[in-house]
């Protein structure tokens, strides 16, 4: 399997190749048809397997990146659901500071939350990318 291109710029993967005509799926709606093989660029250097990841939402390929267990799923839906949260309310969570601070920072990295203050003290919120991909995926 491999991405093609259209002369028109659309990616699509390349199911069967023939002379003539060539079978693709387009990567977004899994739908299969035939187009002229002619009309079909190769695109060696991009992955067959990115380009159907390009499907899902790119705030939730960047969660799903970033987010390594069940208890960072929790800490970011969480920190998500409780709005700004301040660090301190954080620690009381099942979490030693130092695996706390560990999330955040990856977070932080991937753009999940951003630093702010809540009632004088430093916290997190959520981006607006977090807050859409959780709700896509209680939507899934």
């Amino acid at each position: 399997m491999q991405t093609v291109r259209t002369d028109d710029g659309d990616r699509y993967l390349l199911v069967r190749h023939s002379g003539e005509s060539s079978r693709v799926r387009d990567p977004v709606t899994s739908e299969e048809h035939s187009l002229a093989t002619d009309r079909l660029e190769p695109l060696p250097d991009e992955s067959a397997l990115d380009t159907a990841a390009s499907a899902i939402s790119e705030p939730v390929r960047r969660l799903m990146s970033a987010v390594p267990d069940d208890r960072a799923l929790g800490l970011l839906r969480e920190i998500d659901v409780r709005g700004p949260v301040a660090v301190r309310d954080l620690l009381a969570y099942d979490l030693c500071e130092s695996d706390l601070h560990g999330l955040c920072g990856e977070f932080r990295a991937a753009g999940l939350i951003e630093p702010c203050e809540v009632a004088g003290e430093r916290g997190y919120r959520t981006t607006a990318d977090a807050s859409t991909a959780l709700a896509t995926l209680r939507e899934e």
